[in-house]
């Protein structure tokens, strides 16, 4: 009898796998977080939202603000502070010149912490002010974060969660000069003085080693530990990860990545544009109106699932109705709960219709009726 019992619990495991878990894993990290780069939604976390010491990934919200104070090919000369401080290093001199551009790569690939400073004199007068910039901009991104330098060594108060520091990089994200500059593994730049030149690698070994690695940046400290901040692209899905304070950064990197690969899909239910349905108008020109999509409608959904279109329309619109105007909203569901939505729009005018004006369309109508009869 026992042997029955437990061949049908086997076939019963084999036959009914577990669902997916909202945390399915445990990773060697204090904090972490995986998100849909699309939407922000945290797809996966492990204390997620505790502020922690970010090391050097500090330096994606520096490249940011750099991104949107400056241009690239604006000059930018090392001051003393630049010059003398500590750690990771361009070996930039005082006085010595270079574009944004270029110090950007250096921060970014170099992980020049002479730089950041170069950078944050330039853009706000003095570290200390560039340092409200960054937590002013954190704060508009959602993202929990204090900032106290430009660099990520080690200083009081400078944390971030591992959700705020995803929040930075998918903002960052969104600028193509920061995807091209995170996504980039080589670069050359000039060395004033020296008889060479600066060979900068990136310091991102996910670039070389995952399949669809799009970007990211590491960090360490002794009181931060390894922190890496990561973004990848498969299919039409594009995931940002964070992990704070971990000893097997990249490879728990990639475990998240495959995780999240392998559990989820991106579903693209309207285009932009797309007709959905004809909505009633009431005292109009015409009886009905085509909705269509304002925007396309997607969102990430477990790997096996259908997810819900809903439409949210009214039964009937009161004429006048303008082109353009927002008449409804079409959501996807998936498990029950609202995981994307745009706005539908009306697809044309519908005008008022008016005594005189139906005079005038039964005038039209009769006289047509009359032209195909005599045909």
């Amino acid at each position: 009898m026992r042997k029955v019992i437990a061949l049908l619990a086997a076939l019963w495991i084999g036959l009914c796998p577990p669902s997916i878990a909202s945390e399915p894993f445990t990773v060697a990290a204090k904090g972490a977080v995986l998100i849909d780069a699309d939407s922000g939604r945290v797809l996966f976390g492990q204390n997620e939202n505790e502020m922690l010491p970010m090391a050097s990934t500090t330096k994606v919200m520096t490249t940011l603000l750099a991104l949107e104070h400056a241009t690239l090919d604006e000059k930018v000369t090392a001051g003393k502070n630049a010059a003398g401080v500590t750690g990771t290093s361009l070996y930039l001199s005082q006085g010595e010149t270079l574009t944004m551009e270029q110090l950007l790569y250096g921060l970014m690939l170099r992980s020049g912490n002479d730089a950041a400073v170069a950078v944050a004199e330039h853009v706000a007068g003095s570290v200390p002010a560039f340092a409200k910039m960054m937590n002013d901009r954190a704060a508009q991104l959602d993202a929990d974060a204090h900032f106290v330098n430009p660099h990520g060594l080690d200083a009081d108060g400078h944390k971030i969660s591992a959700l705020g520091l995803a929040r930075v990089m998918r903002e960052a994200m969104k600028n193509p000069t920061f995807r091209t500059i995170t996504g980039t593994q080589r670069k050359v730049i000039p060395w004033a003085g020296n008889e060479y030149s600066r060979v900068l690698d990136n310091k991102n070994k996910l670039l070389k080693t995952y399949e669809g690695a799009t970007g990211g940046k590491t960090g360490y400290t002794g009181k931060a530990g390894r922190c890496l901040v990561f973004s990848a692209t498969r299919d039409g899905l594009s995931l940002i990860g964070a992990v704070l304070n971990c000893p097997t950064w990249f490879d728990t990197a990639t475990m998240m990545l495959d995780y999240g690969f392998e559990n989820f899909r991106a579903e693209e239910s309207l285009e932009a544009g797309q007709d959905v349905t004809a909505v009633k108008v009431q005292g109009g020109t015409v009886r009905t109106v085509s909705a269509v999509a304002a925007e396309p409608l997607r969102a990430v959904v477990p790997v096996g699932t259908r997810p819900e279109v809903v439409l949210n329309l009214p039964r009937a619109l009161t004429a006048p109705v303008n082109r353009g105007d927002v008449i409804g909203t079409a959501q996807i569901k998936s498990g029950g709960r609202i995981v994307a939505q745009c706005d539908l729009l009306a697809a044309a005018t519908v005008e008022k219709r008016s005594f005189a004006g139906s005079i005038r369309r039964l005038f039209r109508n009769w006289v047509l009726r009359l032209s195909r009869a005599s045909a």
